[in-house]
């Protein structure tokens, strides 16, 4: 699948998150060139569809995608908040081990957020579908083992 294709494909859909999440994301990776959480990581011990976590302030909840030392990932349906998705996100990081990115998504729209140790957490993106991939947006999959702030300085997308 190429960036067109992911675009037209998905710019289309109307379900909503649960209907459409997963899907999503293997559409995403397959156009990035990056397995599958399930190709993988068939046990999701480290790369998983909803992954449970404990919420901060107690109770459990599930990051809709989690790649461990890589990044957690949060989807709404389409138009949703993307803020309010970055907060319920910010709520299970500690549980799912503090990954450095943190990933918003309505099918749409997608915000890349920083979470390294000892930064100030910051976005850097906010992209729509009518994005095409460049090195960095490959970031979040193909992460070096301990990832550092400057790894993430340069543009993440570029527009079409």
């Amino acid at each position: 699948m190429n960036p067109s294709e992911f675009a037209a494909k998905w710019r289309g859909v109307t379900t909503g998150e649960r209907a459409s999440a997963q899907s999503h994301f293997n559409d995403l990776c397959h156009m990035l060139g990056q397995p599958t959480p399930i190709d993988a990581d068939p046990t999701g011990d480290w790369y998983a569809f909803e992954k449970g976590a404990g919420k901060a302030e107690g109770g459990e909840g599930f990051a809709d995608v989690w790649m461990r030392d890589h990044f957690a990932w949060e989807y709404k349906g389409k138009r949703a908040d993307l803020a309010a998705a970055y907060s319920q996100l910010n709520r299970y990081r500690e549980a799912l081990g503090n990954p450095p990115l943190l990933v918003v998504c309505d099918l749409a729209r997608f915000e890349i957020h920083t979470n390294f140790t000892n930064t100030v957490p910051r976005s850097i993106a906010s992209i729509s579908t009518t994005w095409r991939p460049t090195r960095a947006s490959r970031c979040a999959s193909s992460a070096p083992s301990s990832p550092t702030p400057r790894a993430y300085d340069r543009p993440a997308f570029a527009r079409s």
